[in-house]
């Protein structure tokens, strides 16, 4: 009894490694009709619409390296508008820092100018590796 209920186990388990089991065994010899051509991925259709290419501004479709390049220049584009949009906030901070210094005297440096310099110093380092970007 035990060597034919590990059989049928090694039975079983050969069965769902090769992808077969007892149950489906009359579809993959094709002999349920419609059901074994319903599984067949030759034969099946996609319910997907289908995806439309790129068009370019010429109106004609736009292949690999012309998409590539214009999603170059769409990421200069927006890279440049980052820094200049950065460095703004950047003089703005250094105009405030530098007020903020001239009002205090040798001996007193508020916390306020310490956050606004460690500010600067990281906006700072982010323009630059923008630009290098």
């Amino acid at each position: 009894m035990r060597i034919v209920r590990g059989m049928a186990v090694a039975a079983l388990a050969s069965g769902l490694i090769l992808g077969t089991s007892g149950m489906g065994r009359s579809e993959q010899r094709g002999n349920s009709g419609s059901a074994g051509a319903a599984t067949d991925p030759t034969q099946v259709q996609s319910t997907l619409p289908p995806i439309a290419p790129p068009i370019d501004k010429d109106g004609g479709i736009m292949d690999h390296a012309k998409m590539e390049e214009q999603q170059a220049k769409t990421r200069n584009v927006e890279r440049q508008r980052k820094i200049v949009e950065d460095t703004a906030k950047l003089l703005s901070l250094a105009t405030e820092l530098k007020g903020d210094v001239d009002k205090s005297d040798k001996n007193t440096l508020s916390l306020d100018v310490i956050k606004k310099a460690d500010e600067i110093e990281k906006l700072a380092h982010s323009v630059k590796e923008k630009m290098k970007g």
